[in-house]
């Protein structure tokens, strides 16, 4: 064919190909995706409906808002990633070119809605599907928590916290339950907005919005705010002395809320777990009342509660809600007493040897005392392991708090106060090196004869050059009988390679490590394959 022709030919088939992408239902545009409707109504009874898409490239189907719409990797089982179980989409993904795409839902009774994104390279349109007539009854916290997702529900409740202030994350409840309230819209319906609407802690607030579950959490996604009710009371400031702070000493003290109240009257609740350390001595009268607290002294670690301020007018309640902490004092333990300690807020003193190091970034590591070996997520903030000089093998003092992951113990919060760097040698290095109890060592050897098996005094070679271990024990800090029994635990015995941390010392004319900590061994037998 001429190229005279062939070009006329080209332009023909680029023009068949739009006018077939464009004959029904008089289609949504975007330059190079088109969809015959963006707005697809299912009936109540069950139904399913098509649309017809033409797109000049790969295109796919997401509804994943937590996530960016673009990212093919949230497609999972031909569904969209994430989305509600009562839509069926049959195609979810195409080349380019056109496409039936068939939505399909069960038969359902008072409406509900959802929206989709068609994605096509940097091209989105957005579908709205909606099935019978979407209604909105108020109801309770109660009746949220136990509805279908996906129907859209009015709620009239406390704000009792706020967990983002950028998008509008804050919790509801009304005395039947609590609702996560997940997105708040402003007076115009936009996002990322929240701190216009002026809503806090305490206001009594009106919101709609379509309900979801996300890992058990039941939420009301993007609520439109229908009315705001102020508090009539407000915690305008807490000191404790002359210091305009929350957190009470140790030693225990008094903290001062400074109230602003509208309403009829005053009243405190203190949660039944705090008031054996918390009490109120006083409240004064007037719409500024002043209420003060006692907390007795803190033997035990940090503590904190949070106390409800309520006032009364033409039969509504008001509230408003402060924190009140105690600093505690550090509870000083081994590691397996740390590991049968409860989870909370109460800060251990542990000691041991780092035994493997999993993320040197955040000072995530394991350490090891004679009782145990517990996991530390995060040694202070990123960076400053590496800061410390910490490594495999150092004897480390942190301060933390008991944590869990998946059933497992850990410390969370990790505080470095102070360690011993140990200095990794060879048996030949080793015996040259001065006397001293302030430097440890890590030496490795094969036994060459075990004399006390139950202290673990043994001797290790190099295969040229032999060294006494003065005592091998099951870990730091192991004090009278928690010194014996190793090697029997461990089926340590003549000829495996044994690794060990300690001081040198000189004990007439032998060198020794004195009071050895067992770090590993290998058993003479051990291969790799």
């Amino acid at each position: 064919m001429k190229l005279k022709y062939f070009i006329p030919f080209i332009v023909a088939i680029v023009a068949m190909f739009a006018i077939s992408c464009s004959e029904d239902n008089e289609p949504t545009y975007l330059d190079g995706l088109h969809v015959s409707d963006s707005y697809v109504s299912i009936s109540e009874e069950g139904d399913t409906v098509e649309i017809q898409i033409c797109a000049d490239e790969d295109w796919h189907i997401t509804c994943c808002d937590t996530c960016e719409i673009f990212n093919h990797d949230h497609m999972q089982k031909g569904k969209p990633s994430g989305y509600l179980e009562w839509l069926d989409i049959d195609k979810t993904s195409g080349q380019a070119g056109t496409h039936i795409v068939k939505f399909s839902a069960a038969k359902y009774t008072g409406g509900r809605s959802a929206e989709v994104f068609l994605v096509c390279g940097d091209k989105v349109q957005h579908i709205n599907i909606i099935q019978g007539l979407s209604t909105i009854i108020p109801a309770t916290c109660k009746e949220v928590l136990d509805g279908p997702d996906s129907k859209t529900y009015r709620v009239t409740g406390t704000c009792t916290s706020i967990a983002n202030t950028t998008y509008g994350n804050w919790y509801i409840n009304d005395g039947t339950g609590e609702v996560y309230i997940y997105g708040t819209l402003d007076e115009k319906g936009a996002t990322k907005n929240f701190l216009s609407l002026g809503i806090e802690v305490g206001d009594i607030i009106t919101v709609e919005g379509p309900k979801t579950t996300y890992n058990g959490t039941v939420e009301l996604v993007d609520v439109t705010v229908v009315n705001i009710q102020k508090s009539l009371i407000k915690v305008d400031s807490v000191k404790v002395g002359d210091v305009v702070t929350d957190t009470i000493p140790a030693t225990g003290g008094y903290a001062s809320a400074y109230l602003s109240c509208k309403g009829s009257g005053v009243s405190v609740e203190i949660p039944n777990e705090a008031r054996e350390w918390l009490s109120i001595i006083s409240i004064t009268a007037g719409s500024n009342p002043v209420v003060l607290f006692k907390a007795t002294e803190n033997i035990g670690g940090d503590r904190s509660t949070t106390v409800v301020f309520k006032t009364s007018q033409s039969g509504v309640d008001y509230t408003s809600e402060m924190t009140i902490n105690q600093v505690g004092q550090i509870v000083e333990c081994s590691i397996s007493d740390f590991i049968a300690a409860p989870v909370g807020e109460t800060q251990y003193r542990i000691t041991g040897i780092i035994t493997n190091v999993a993320k040197a970034d955040y000072g995530n590591v394991y350490i090891r005392d004679y009782s145990g070996e517990v996991y530390v997520y995060g040694i202070g903030a990123k960076g400053d392991f590496a800061k410390l000089g910490l490594k495999e093998g150092d004897i480390v003092t942190l301060v933390g708090k008991r944590g869990v992951h998946n059933d497992t113990p850990q410390m969370t919060g990790g505080k470095y106060e102070t360690h011993k760097s140990v200095v990794p040698v060879s048996i030949a290095q080793f015996l040259t090196m001065p006397d001293g109890a302030d430097t440890y060592y890590m030496v490795s050897g094969n036994i060459v004869s075990i004399e006390k098996p139950d202290y673990g005094n043994c001797y290790i070679t190099d295969g040229t050059n032999n060294l006494c271990v003065y005592g091998c024990y099951p870990g730091w800090g192991a004090k009278g009988d928690y010194r014996k029994g190793l090697f029997a635990e461990k089926e340590i015995k003549i000829g495996d390679n044994l690794t060990v941390i300690g001081p040198k010392t000189t004990y007439g004319t032998t060198i020794e490590v004195n009071g050895g900590i067992y770090f590993s061994h290998t058993p003479a037998n051990f291969t790799t394959k």
